[in-house]
């Protein structure tokens, strides 16, 4: 697809279901369902519901009202307007495929989940959008047996889609409106072999000296690149980093999208004693553990 336009995802049917599955033998209460993947006319139908919620988001920059939830995080009324378009275009169409959103979650999560679901955040990384910055994102996923097979990520400010696609990896920009998405080239993205002479760590604004140290101890950091929301992901899947430790907290919906893209570009992800992350994790509230991704060859 290098340098040809995502028009040419409008061919085929909608749904694919069957493909390989994932089997990671870990416990947790869910539903089996068929495996399904999101061929090309059906991306290209959910890159325009995360555009329409990009840039809706970007009409509140510097006026959003806000409010806090239970764990006192912000969610802004882009947060939930933005939910809203993409679950309403999710329902017409794929309707027989669970979602789990960030901000509907705050009502409980479900007692059980299939095996095959999506996960959803309108506004990855609030803080940064209320503070002026441009690094915020739209981020969908979907997980097959507790991996992530499938992701989107809409940077708005940035006017950037990232995506997957036919077992790769896939930048677009300008991305403006739904309209740019079928005229707009897309180059397909690798994750760069390690230079020697010093790795780029990218690492969100406010990241811990804990995690600075280890990598510091570990490999030669030559640049350390500050980075919010899931960027940070998209970042090493364009060649642009080599390492992203992550000790602090994350939910499954902010990093499924960036894992699975980051997967399709040749990076790895682990958790941070170097066991395979899963989703799907309802014991632990979706909550996720500390994790590093990077090149698989570090």
């Amino acid at each position: 697809m290098r340098g040809a336009s995502l028009a040419l995802l409008r061919r085929g049917r909608k749904l694919a279901t069957g493909g390989s599955r994932s089997s990671f033998g870990f416990a947790f209460p869910k539903i089996f369902m068929p495996s399904f993947r999101p061929n090309r006319a059906l991306t290209i139908a959910l890159c325009e519901l995360l555009v329409d919620a990009g840039v809706n988001a970007l009409r509140h920059r510097g006026r959003a009202s806000v409010r806090h939830k239970s764990d006192r995080s912000p969610v802004s009324l882009a947060d939930e307007e933005g939910e809203a378009i993409i679950l309403r275009g999710l329902a017409q169409e794929v309707g027989q495929i669970a979602v789990v959103s960030e901000e509907a979650s705050e009502q409980g999560l479900p007692a059980q989940l299939p095996s095959c679901f999506f996960l959803l955040d309108p506004l990855d990384g609030t803080k940064e959008f209320l503070a002026g910055h441009e690094d915020f994102t739209v981020n969908l996923a979907l997980v097959d047996d507790g991996a992530p097979v499938f992701g989107i990520i809409y940077a708005p400010a940035r006017r950037a889609l990232y995506f997957t696609g036919q077992d790769q990896a896939w930048r677009a920009a300008p991305i403006c409106a739904r309209a740019d998405i079928l005229h707009t080239p897309a180059q397909k993205l690798l994750m760069r072999t390690p230079p020697p002479d010093g790795l780029t760590m990218v690492a969100s604004r406010s990241h811990g000296r804990d995690e600075t140290e280890q990598m510091q101890a570990r490999y030669k950091i030559r640049e350390t690149k500050a980075a919010g929301s899931s960027l940070k992901f998209c970042l090493l899947a364009e060649g642009a980093a080599d390492l992203y430790p992550r000790l602090g907290p994350t939910m499954e919906w902010d990093i499924a999208a960036g894992h699975a893209i980051l997967l399709a570009a040749g990076g790895a992800l682990a958790q941070w004693d170097g066991a395979p992350l899963h989703y799907g994790k309802l014991q632990a509230g979706l909550k996720n553990p500390g994790f590093l991704a990077k090149h698989p060859s570090l």
